[in-house]
């Protein structure tokens, strides 16, 4: 199938769009100071700045810039730069699109052919955490010999899958259950995606793409005359609290592209705007969520298994929520444990941390870690909508691509592999369109990655089970989910006449909490579980407390006065940092006062998604901060 591109009129047809934005001015190709030149032009690329992680509760006093600053850093114009293909997110799906457009345009003689990746975290890989067991089938494709013996720079840390286990748990007990076809892991591998994806992008960095981690893109341009996506922008850098510019301001960048593949990942901040601006859901269900939380131990030489992956359902959560854990045992003496929570609870008194904590003394996993070290500690949202939440992927000017789409296969608990052939497939569309367009005016829609999606395994494999999730919301609750779940993956494999739907968006499931048994947490012991600030101190996360907070709550009083009488401080409890705070203050009309500790955020999103409000929207930091993830 040849390439298709379109021109304006058609693509405004097409999406029947609002009214067109205008974010970002078109330029010519600017003068940059030696400074930038030498971020963005000097190879071989910038040495990261030396790591300045400090413990999030001993940060200096606040140093906040004066008030009467009048000087407006918006009022200043931002450099910009002309590439061929912009992709923000230096995950799997961001780094296999860049991988596989600079094959194509190597092998085609086009060296000069400029592929820029944006990546907000101060290294690639440091914002990553997941399970992980890979797939190996899109890696294969992308880098035959990514794990051969023969190739000197393959990657090292993939520990085969040797046998699998499925268990039902109750408080003590541990029962065995037939795990799902889907679950068989023979072939697999697991991996630390932290480390996986820091291999990917030196891999990348070899083709030719231009990798710049620090960057977070804040901003989507739109052209002025159609409202196309022309690019992105950085965010400012030395913003005080109070939106001041600082003696270190900097202006945030232009980078202007005819194509932008998103690669945020879950619930990104960018892909929400383009989402909205051109209605990609129109289609879909709404996307619904779990949170991740996830540890990695050194354990005694008498616990460890090497390539034992399991998997657990039931205790402790109630039967009214989903989700399951799991242990992996990998490298050497290494073990990643965690568990995960659909934010579709209803309980407001449930904390997916406290959980976590609660797993860990349960007998199938105490086994394992006990006498052992907790060397890392990480959480982040996932998607689990699977087939029927995928929105629209394609839109004028760019595309979503890997977890920010929706990829992920819940009942097989992997979406590496299939964020990473969605980036590919991405790639060799953006090429095509590139190669066949002869007006650089005009606007480029990927209809060919929307049809290479539909044509893809990823579309076979998520239509198979996409029934499965959606099965828990019977009246039968989680038993009735396995039940259900079962005749899919042995009986219909998804041949089904009927596609279920979700029930809804996970922050209206939450109940009052007069509505719901309240839950208490026990002591955690210091040596299998720990408090949660303990846990944070493991994320190496860090954020300069002088800057604008980047999550954002209009005010801050009126949420008190709304959220706390009904949900009585959830936002503390769906926490897994210790963001958010309900302090006492006899001066406030409801005898508490909302605090938000932006310092500790570990950028998992929850927030974002479960607030029962909806006003709490995540924004990029600066680039650099958040997480420093080891091993995860």
């Amino acid at each position: 199938m040849s390439a298709k591109f379109t021109t304006l009129p058609a693509v405004r047809n097409f999406f029947a769009a609002p009214a067109t934005q205008y974010l970002g001015a078109l330029r010519p190709h600017s003068w940059f100071p030696p400074a930038r030149r030498r971020f963005l032009f000097q190879k071989p690329r910038r040495a990261p700045p030396p790591a300045t992680t400090r413990s999030f509760n001993t940060s200096p006093l606040r140093k906040f810039a004066a008030v009467d600053n009048s000087f407006d850093p918006r009022q200043q114009d931002r450099e910009s730069d002309e590439v061929d293909v912009c992709i923000v997110g230096g995950g799997p799906a961001g780094l296999s699109a860049a991988i596989r457009l600079k094959q194509i345009a190597n092998d085609a003689g086009n060296a000069d052919f400029r592929v820029l990746l944006l990546e907000k975290a101060g290294e690639l890989g440091d914002h990553i955490v997941s399970g992980n067991v890979i797939e190996p089938s899109a890696v294969n494709e992308l880098l035959p010999d990514w794990n051969s013996a023969d190739n000197p720079v393959r990657f090292e840390n993939a520990t085969p899958a040797t046998h699998d286990k499925m268990r039902f748990l109750t408080k003590n007990s541990s029962i065995p259950i037939p795990a799902p076809p889907q679950m068989n892991n023979h072939g697999n591998y697991i991996i630390s995606l932290n480390q996986f994806s820091k291999w990917l992008g030196e891999r990348a960095e070899e083709l030719g793409v231009e990798i710049y981690p620090g960057f977070a893109a804040s901003e989507v341009l739109y052209k002025p005359d159609d409202g196309s996506v022309m690019g992105v922008a950085t965010n400012d850098q030395g913003v005080a609290r109070d939106g001041t510019a600082k003696p270190s301001f900097e202006r945030g960048m232009e980078f202007h592209a005819p194509i932008t593949l998103f690669a945020e990942g879950c619930h990104g901040s960018l892909t929400k705007q383009v989402i909205r601006k051109f209605d990609l859901r129109r289609d879909s269900q709404p996307q619904t969520y779990g949170l991740g939380l996830k540890e990695v131990w050194e354990v005694k030489l008498e616990n460890f298994r090497k390539g034992e992956v399991v998997h657990s359902m039931g205790y402790p959560l109630p039967s009214d929520t989903y989700g399951g854990g799991w242990i992996y045992h990998f490298g050497d003496n290494l073990v990643s444990l965690g568990l995960v929570v659909g934010l579709d609870y209803p309980n407001p008194w449930l904390s997916p941390y406290g959980e976590f904590q609660k797993l860990k003394h349960h007998p199938l996993y105490k086994s394992v870690i006990e006498g052992g070290k907790c060397i890392s500690y990480g959480a982040r949202a996932l998607n689990e909508g699977g087939f029927q939440s995928i929105p629209k992927c394609a839109f004028p000017g760019g595309a979503l691509i890997g977890d920010t789409a929706g990829f992920l296969n819940v009942p097989k608990i992997k979406g590496t592999h299939t964020a990473m052939r969605s980036g590919m497939l991405a790639a060799k569309a953006a090429w095509d369109a590139l190669s066949e367009n002869k007006d650089p005016e005009s606007t480029i829609f990927l209809y060919d990655y929307e049809d290479a999606l539909r044509q893809s395994t990823i579309w076979k494999e998520l239509k198979e089970v996409r029934n499965m999730r959606p099965s828990f919301h019977s009246p039968l609750g989680l038993y009735g989910g396995i039940l259900y779940s079962g005749l899919e993956a042995y009986l219909f494999r998804g041949k089904t006449p009927w596609t279920l739907k979700h029930k809804g968006k996970d922050h209206e499931a939450t109940m009052h909490a007069d509505k719901m048994p309240k839950i208490e947490y026990g002591k955690n012991d210091g040596e299998v579980s720990f408090d949660i600030l303990t846990s944070v101190s493991r994320t190496g996360t860090n954020h300069e407390e002088d800057q604008p907070v980047h999550l954002q709550v209009a005010d801050w009083e009126e949420h008190a006065r709304e959220m706390w009488p009904r949900y009585k401080g959830v936002e503390n409890r769906f926490c897994p940092a210790g963001v958010y705070e309900y302090v006492e203050d006899g001066g406030k009309d409801v005898g508490v006062r909302f605090q938000i500790n932006a310092q500790n955020c570990i950028h998992c999103k929850t927030c974002d998604i479960k607030a029962p409000a909806q006003d709490i929207n995540w924004q990029t930091p600066q680039g650099g901060e958040g997480p420093k993830y080891t091993m995860t």
